[in-house]
């Protein structure tokens, strides 16, 4: 192999990796990763191309002779609408629509694109499905008000914390602790009346409710490793809701 054709191999292993970063780090399953790093490799030329991901390591190879190139997930998140751009950009690239060099530059785009949805919407959002769940499970609209801003600042705080310590489960249960505290403070206040109807709706938008989906999916779909990991993770996140509650009922009761 020449020099030329030893670089455009491996810009075609750092453009499949890319677009299999951007996705894993922001909430794609594990096997819609694969699958769009194949397409996008055997589009390119490399049928042969082989991809191996967990939610912390990409392996990718375009042959089974080669070695294996590797890439460390550090951080994730949840942006669906990112994914969906690298998956327009692989069905676009296969197609012959756009050139690997125009998939590049707006894979890199979409890498550096902020979230599509600013930290305050995102508390704002947090705060009106608290209040919303709390209605659906049965609380009154005296119990929603305070949900609503319960929610909203327990959001606030996951958020923030994560951002200090960069330990999600610490994050989560500072959030949830203060999710129950608020709670009871409000109905002690005469705010609220339901303090189970409050924590209940306030905590729904620290539920890990796509990771559990991608569990499900993942393990469905023969990733055993992947799948059982995100379930892993699932639960220490359900653990840290329910400690952090548990901590204050035992406090207050």
């Amino acid at each position: 192999m020449n020099n030329a054709e030893s670089g455009t191999t491996y810009e075609i292993i750092d453009l499949c990796l890319l677009a299999g970063k951007i996705m894993l780090q922001n909430g794609a399953e594990t096997y819609r990763v694969e699958d769009t790093m194949t397409r996008m490799a055997a589009s390119l030329g490399f049928p042969g191309a082989h991809s191996y991901v967990t939610p912390t390591v990409i392996l990718f190879t375009t042959s089974r002779t080669e070695q294996p190139k590797l890439f460390r997930i550090a951080e994730r998140t949840t942006d669906l609408q990112k994914v969906a751009e690298v998956n327009d950009i692989s069905r676009r690239l296969s197609q012959r629509q756009i050139t690997s060099a125009q998939a590049r530059e707006r894979l890199a785009q979409v890498d550096d694109a902020a979230h599509a949805y600013p930290v305050w919407l995102q508390i704002m959002a947090a705060a009106m499905a608290g209040g919303c769940f709390t209605m659906m499970f049965k609380g009154g609209f005296q119990d929603a008000l305070p949900a609503l801003l319960v929610s909203g600042l327990g959001y606030a705080s996951a958020t923030y914390l994560q951002r200090l310590v960069q330990i999600k489960f610490f994050a989560e249960l500072t959030a949830s602790f203060l999710i129950g505290l608020l709670a009871y403070l409000f109905v002690q206040a005469g705010i609220g009346e339901e303090t189970d109807k409050i924590i209940i709706g306030s905590v729904m938008p620290l539920v890990p409710g796509l990771l559990i989906t991608n569990a499900v999916r993942d393990l469905m779909a023969g990733h055993l490793i992947s799948g059982l990991s995100k379930g892993a993770e699932a639960f220490l996140t359900a653990f840290a809701i329910g400690t952090g509650i548990g901590l204050v009922l035992s406090f207050v009761s």
